[in-house]
């Protein structure tokens, strides 16, 4: 077997794959050996088929199947080999002229190289690296969060605005029996009054028919799907009390502290308090921070690391590789649609290989193990035991999605320190409003 290249240009080249009998043959008479030996043909006992008939019926189709895995084997070791750069896979040429009764074959394959360049680092107009911070307002809304979690219900005999309601909802004759919890604001203001001041264990009639502030949430409080409510129409429904409960906050004493810090004397006022959540809210902004910094460095630098690729090729490449048929101008559509992703895959790419950057499995764990942190801080969890986090981070890293998530994670924080290390940034402290609001008017 022989294999020869010939470039088209910096971009393009040919393979020209040539396979001799020899390189297939041995294989091909194994493999119809073995066919022969388990082959149960009427008039003829097994293993004692005729090889002529054996290979009239299989000869064709075993060849075709080895040379194919030939050429497959040899072009992937000669891209190896050779330290080939290759965008997308070698796309074989047609050949209308292909005599499989030959003994030789010589077969020709596309390449599309990857371009050599050189990452531009160099930004006069700084790039902004927003710093988030929790605002008083923002706070404020944790505390009142804090002090529910942390409270208590008490049961009361009368529906009134802010209570929780359980009711069970039904309707005979669409067979609609469902409990829920509600207050009187999910309540459009005609069924707030009606629903206001009943007390456990009346029913109260209600129509359908604008039943909520929100009509989306008709099937979530009968208990259907989106559709199934639409479809209903006005009906009557009975509300029955269940339950009447009234959430009674927690006192901001030290007893909640504690409870919210799950360490007895760390925090030992409200003013603490505060700050321990600013603390909180701004490692958890750093993610928000340092994704809109990649988002903005990625833009960057696409637009300023300048280079060719062979679009041609990848436009057939897509063409041929979609899993549904493509027109040349739907290929050419998605070829522009995907141009910036494949550039900044190479440029990513140049600066892991220029910069040495690996994940190791130590540090998958690690993010794993802030990422639940982080998560369970938000629901009180604040200080849960190393143990019990390694735990829940060695079962999440078991699901291979959840691995490579955060594999990717890990090599994005890596690429991001490059970017921090090399490019001019401003660093631009602002409210998670303002950050939101500045990064919607980019997109």
């Amino acid at each position: 077997m022989n294999i020869t290249r010939e470039n088209k240009d910096n971009l393009n080249a040919v393979l020209s794959v040539a396979i001799e009998k020899g390189d297939y043959s041995e294989k091909v008479e194994k493999i119809l050996k073995d066919y022969r030996k388990n082959a149960n043909i009427p008039g003829f006992r097994k293993g004692k088929v005729p090889m002529g008939m054996i290979k009239k019926q299989y000869g064709q189709a075993v060849l075709v199947d080895e040379v194919n895995k030939l050429l497959q084997d040899s072009l992937n070791n000669y891209i190896q080999d050779e330290k080939l750069d290759v965008l997308g896979n070698p796309l074989p040429m047609p050949q209308d002229n292909l005599d499989w009764k030959q003994d030789d074959f010589t077969f020709e394959f596309e390449l599309g190289l990857a371009p050599e360049f050189d990452v531009n680092f160099d930004n006069k107009e700084k790039i902004t690296h927003y710093k988030i911070t929790a605002d008083q307002e923002m706070i404020d809304e944790q505390i009142k969060l804090i002090q529910r979690q942390y409270g208590k219900l008490e049961t009361r005999q009368e529906v009134k605005a802010g209570f929780n309601v359980v009711v069970e909802i039904t309707n005979q004759d669409q067979a609609i029996k469902n409990e829920t919890t509600l207050q009187l604001k999910d309540l459009a203001k005609d069924a707030q009054k009606s629903l206001k001041g009943a007390k456990i264990g009346d029913s109260v009639q209600l129509s359908s028919k604008g039943l909520f502030e929100n009509e989306e949430d008709l099937g979530r409080f009968l208990g259907l799907e989106k559709e199934d409510a639409e479809a209903l129409g006005e009906i009557d429904l009975t509300f029955e009390i269940k339950e009447i409960n009234e959430e009674i906050p927690a006192e901001l004493n030290q007893e909640l502290f504690d409870k919210y810090t799950g360490e007895e004397g760390k925090l030992t006022s409200e003013e603490e308090l505060k700050n321990f959540i600013k603390e909180q809210a701004a490692e958890q902004f750093v993610q928000h921070s340092d994704q809109q910094l990649l988002n903005d460095v990625s833009a960057h630098l696409i637009e300023n690391t300048k280079f060719e690729l062979p679009g041609e090729f990848l436009t057939k490449w897509i063409q041929q590789t979609a899993e549904k048929e493509l027109s040349d101008e739907d290929a050419k559509q998605e070829y522009e649609n995907s141009e910036k992703g494949i550039r900044y895959q190479l440029i990513e790419s140049k600066i892991i290989k220029e910069n040495d950057l690996k994940v190791e499995p130590k540090e998958m764990k690690a993010m794993m193990m802030d990422r639940i942190r982080q998560q369970m801080a938000q629901y009180g969890g604040a200080n849960m035991p190393d143990e019990q986090l390694e735990g829940f981070a060695d079962q999440m890293l078991s699901n291979q999605e959840e691995s490579r998530k955060i594999a990717e994670q890990v090599m994005n924080s890596k690429i991001l320190e490059v970017y921090k290390e090399k490019l001019n940034l401003k660093e631009k402290e602002v409210s998670f409003k303002e950050f939101a609001d500045e990064a919607y008017k980019q997109q």
